[in-house]
């Protein structure tokens, strides 16, 4: 049966609660509703055509409808879609752990599998929880993470996460964590070594009067992404990992949104030569197809749970459709298509071709600052440049620009005032032009209206 537009929007209103999303707002709009997608563009029930320049919050690094992802579920759905992984194995969770196992830091293991990158998070705090018990410390529970942090909406990644936005409504929930401050070296008086060398003194002098107590540093390598796509300074992530050695803290690194070719390494920890005790990989691990994610660890954490059943050392934390068969299937052959597109080199390659582009858009009198590293660009929108004095959040300017964006053909979201440009990996030159076009002119024309 084919739906009207008209009938499929109302069906919506009755019936579907869209996430991160205020539904008065967007209900009183004209919801945007998507039938379809080829390449770097997605088609709404209505016929018209949008560029997805935010790869589908950040997750589709081929384009869409890749013939090649189609076939690896279809030859997968013939031999069976799913069977547990509690008790038993299945042949593409295996062969995937061992290519995932071959891609990630050296000190990686081991591979436990999720359904989404918040779920990845909550599998690694609670390993770095247990590993310090069955290591006879079980005084070491507490976690410390980023002033700004963003780590996924289930309650324990919310709790060693940092944005009050989304999270300050659910404060009574969470368990309490200790936090430090990022680097933020375009909001700092100083020079960018002075603010990494600053934040870097803190997170020291916490470990000095704390570490006895912490089990472990959560921390998004090179970019918060949520947070509003903020680049760290040289040297600070391999100086984290340095001192996290220095005093026997776990350093877990959060890849959901920076793993698999999006900063223009394999994983953003290759940057600074990072060697994480435990990684949550996610989003782009399919090639955006299904939901699946992983926490990567050491053997050293892996071997605190091996022993006797008596012993009471079982990590007990599963999902149902943990390794899914189909996912497995299909985040191999996105793999493959990595290798066989040079995917990594091309993201490097086009990285550097837009930034007299983005350079242009930097230029414009409402941007503050434009943020890059690789394909994850954050434009910055100020009320006014030479003050650097921000848009009142009930303007919600973002969201505007992202609207006219939209009417112009491109699809995107704002972090509040910052306008995110996360392009599937494989868009070429001509359409990372067009795109970049669109956003130029929808902020020229919202902020100087």
């Amino acid at each position: 049966m084919t739906y009207t537009y008209e009938q499929l929007q109302e069906k919506n209103r009755r019936y579907l609660w869209n996430p991160f999303t205020q539904m008065k707002q967007y209900l009183e709009d004209e919801p945007l509703i998507i039938e379809s997608g080829s390449g770097v563009k997605v088609k709404d029930v209505r016929g018209k055509e949008y560029y997805d320049a935010n790869a589908s919050v950040w997750l589709n690094p081929h384009g869409h409808n890749r013939q090649e992802l189609n076939n690896a579920i279809i030859e997968q759905l013939g031999k069976i879609a799913h069977s547990t992984l509690l008790g038993s194995a299945n042949v593409p969770a295996i062969l995937l752990a061992e290519r995932l196992v071959q891609l990630t830091p050296e000190r990686l293991q081991k591979v436990f599998y999720s359904d989404s990158g918040a779920e990845a998070v909550e599998i690694g705090l609670k390993m770095a929880y247990l590993y310090w018990k069955h290591r006879g410390k079980p005084e070491k529970q507490t976690f410390l993470s980023m002033k700004n942090a963003y780590h996924g909406d289930t309650v324990g990644a919310v709790s060693v996460g940092g944005i009050d936005l989304f999270h300050q409504s659910f404060e009574k929930m969470l368990f309490p964590t200790e936090k430090v401050s990022y680097p933020y070296p375009y909001r700092y008086e100083g020079s960018q070594e002075e603010c990494r060398d600053a934040c870097l003194q803190e997170l020291e002098d916490c470990f000095i009067q704390k570490s006895n107590q912490i089990a472990g540093l959560i921390i998004e390598p090179m970019v918060q992404g949520a947070g509003g796509l903020i680049m760290m300074p040289s040297g600070f992530l391999k100086q984290v990992e340095h001192l996290c050695r220095k005093y026997d803290v776990l350093l877990l690194a959060d890849e959901v949104a920076t793993g698999f070719g999006r900063t223009g390494k394999m994983f953003a920890c290759e940057h600074e030569d990072v060697q994480p005790d435990i990684m949550m990989v996610g989003k782009k691990l399919t090639g955006g197809y299904l939901p699946v994610a992983a926490t990567l660890t050491s053997d050293r954490i892996y071997d605190a749970f091996y022993g006797e059943h008596e012993e009471g050392k079982t990590f007990y934390h599963g999902h149902s459709y943990t390794g899914n068969q189909l996912g497995c299937a299909v985040a191999i052959a996105s793999l493959n298509l990595y290798e066989k597109d040079q995917v990594v080199e091309h993201v490097q390659q086009m990285s550097e071709v837009i930034k007299p582009l983005l350079k242009e858009i930097a230029e414009l009198p409402h941007v503050g600052e434009v943020r890059q590293l690789g394909f994850m660009i954050g434009i910055e929108l100020v009320a006014n440049k030479s003050s650097r004095s921000a848009y009142g959040w009930s303007t919600a300017m973002g969201a505007k620009v992202c609207r006219r964006a939209l009417d112009l053909g491109l699809l995107t979201r704002p972090l509040d005032h910052v306008i995110t440009f996360l392009p599937p990996l494989v868009s070429s030159k001509e359409e990372l032009r067009e795109m970049l076009e669109i956003i130029r002119q929808a902020i020229q024309e919202v902020t100087e209206a």
